[in-house]
């Protein structure tokens, strides 16, 4: 098993405990890094609880060998897609995926997540072409978050008020 199915293993109940969804696990090198999100978002005392509880369960533990530093915090607005799971959830929204050597394609593609199903995904730029990826032709992806304007608001007066 690898070390970060080992982590995950771990971790799942303990983001439970503290009402957070445990998104992603990844080990990489001196680095385990340990992504979790809730409805809403989670807030920095929720991360320092759960951070002090894993770090607690991986020195009893100790599923990791050698030294490593532990990261602990939500996947932010532009979100890794590793897992299926991952994939459905972003379905309808803007992400960035890179294809392996082999894709019939573009190496690099921005678009609509248009579907997600067992074997791959589809994704439609905005010339309107739709690619279709198969998970093992994705090098990486992640969404796009996109800055929005926010409708003008009308600034107070400032003028004194006549009399």
């Amino acid at each position: 098993m690898a070390i970060a199915d080992r982590v995950r293993e771990l971790v799942a109940p303990l983001a439970e405990a503290v009402s957070v969804d445990l998104y992603d696990v990844e080990h990489h090198g001196g680095v385990v890094r340990i992504l979790v999100d809730a409805d809403g978002g989670v807030d920095l005392d929720a991360i320092a609880r759960l951070s002090r509880s894993i770090s607690r369960a991986l020195d009893e533990h100790d599923p990791i060998p050698g030294r490593y530093t532990l990261e602990v915090s939500s996947p932010g607005l532009e979100r890794p897609l590793r897992t299926h799971e991952h994939f459905r959830s972003a379905a309808g929204s803007t992400v960035k995926v890179k294809t392996l050597a082999g894709f019939d394609g573009p190496r690099r593609l921005t678009g609509i997540l248009e579907a997600v199903t067992g074997d791959g995904v589809d994704l439609r730029r905005t010339d309107g072409e739709v690619f279709r990826i198969a998970y093992e032709q994705l090098a990486s992806a992640r969404t796009v978050f996109e800055w929005g304007s926010r409708p003008h608001q009308a600034k107070p007066s400032k003028r004194p008020e006549q009399l």
